[in-house]
């Protein structure tokens, strides 16, 4: 079994509280050197001390190891994949180890989530203000699209875009974005009071904006979110 490009795996290394009150299976998933790889899906792959390699299914609870498969025993590496994921060595299924894409770190999110850590991910429904205006707008979706990718309506006048005659640009070239981070990941959002006050949430106008662009806050009711400004990137 091969695992993906870029999941990382836990160091080998002994796991040792006191072993002298366990059963046999338990002390030895805590003291034996083994390897733990996430593979997706619920699955993990183990190296052992003996330099065998297993696969254990964590929601079925079944590894491919002879102690589990002949003698139906609950074996120390489902055992030791328990202990990884509770000491937060590997994602637990469902989820996905990643690199943030906006701070760089090291995470773990779920399987459909974007690359962006919870540190730095803005989630639906989140109030933030717009750094360059002042205005506030509600998060409808954090991507890990980048800003220098995705492409938006041009506004505006060829001045504000250096010339040329396209009539897309990037969220990372449009004007008042251009300063932050150009591999930042795309945050689309709304402004809620704007235009019909009957007109559905889901159907407000959507803008683009670098995730750094936004900052996170309270709402904030003695200030009038419909304040834009002129230089916004619609979604």
């Amino acid at each position: 079994m091969t695992p993906p490009e870029h999941t990382p795996a836990s160091q080998r290394r002994a796991l040792a509280p006191d072993t002298s009150r366990l059963d046999p299976r338990a002390a030895r998933a805590w003291t034996e050197k083994m390897a733990v790889t996430a593979i997706g899906g619920g699955i993990y792959e183990i190296e052992s001390d003996s330099g065998h390699t297993y696969a254990v299914d964590l929601l079925d609870g079944k590894c491919s190891c002879p102690d589990h498969q002949m003698r139906g025993e609950r074996c120390k590496h489902i055992r030791r994949v328990a202990l990884e994921i509770t000491g937060g060595r590997v994602p637990a299924p469902g989820h996905r180890a990643i690199e943030c894409l906006a701070c760089g770190r090291d995470a773990f999110v779920h399987e459909d989530d974007p690359a962006v850590c919870d540190d730095c991910r803005l989630p639906s429904g989140t109030t933030v203000r717009d750094r360059e205006t002042d205005a506030l707008l509600v998060v409808v979706e954090t991507t890990d699209d980048r800003a220098d990718e995705v492409t938006v309506p041009r506004q505006g006048t060829l001045a504000d875009f250096d010339g040329g005659d396209s009539e897309e640009t990037t969220v990372a070239d449009y004007p008042n974005n251009r300063y932050y981070p150009r591999d930042d990941p795309v945050v689309r959002a709304v402004y809620p009071f704007s235009g019909d006050p009957d007109t559905p949430f889901a159907d407000l106008r959507k803008y683009s904006f670098p995730l750094s662009r936004l900052d996170r806050v309270a709402p904030r009711p003695d200030r009038d979110p419909t304040d834009a400004g002129e230089y916004l990137a619609p979604a």
